[in-house]
């Protein structure tokens, strides 16, 4: 729903996005929902990552929509990591966020680029 919305394309399945994200029910999206959504714009439309962020923070921005169990501004800052280049996934932004949410401390990640961000990586070395 969020594709359809975001990019308009199919016109009937846009317009009834649009009626419900853009009407007045409180809605509730998940961090797997904003991270599927940001892979299908970039890799399946070929959106611009800056383009692919700017919408999900404008969606998000929304007063009905909330992100579940997520703080929406940790979210929305998690976004903003990936915004400047790839080096940031989605998903990992999403990762982010969940910690950020609830209050952690570290991640536990071998992935050499994940974001910091204010949160402690800890990486088990050899």
């Amino acid at each position: 729903m969020i594709v359809r919305y975001l990019t308009g394309d199919p016109k009937r399945l846009a317009a009834r996005a649009s009626r419900i994200i853009d009407g007045e029910p409180a809605l509730v999206v998940t961090d797997v929902v904003l991270a599927e959504t940001a892979f299908v714009l970039s890799s399946v439309y070929g959106v611009p990552r800056r383009a692919v962020v700017d919408g999900l923070v404008e969606l998000l921005q929304k007063r009905n929509l909330t992100a579940f169990r997520l703080d929406k501004g940790a979210v929305i800052q998690g976004l903003l990591l990936c915004r400047p280049s790839n080096r940031v996934s989605f998903a990992d932004a999403m990762v982010w966020a969940a910690a950020r949410s609830s209050g952690a401390e570290a991640v536990y990640s071998f992935d050499e680029r994940f974001p910091t961000g204010g949160i402690a990586i800890r990486r088990d070395r050899p």
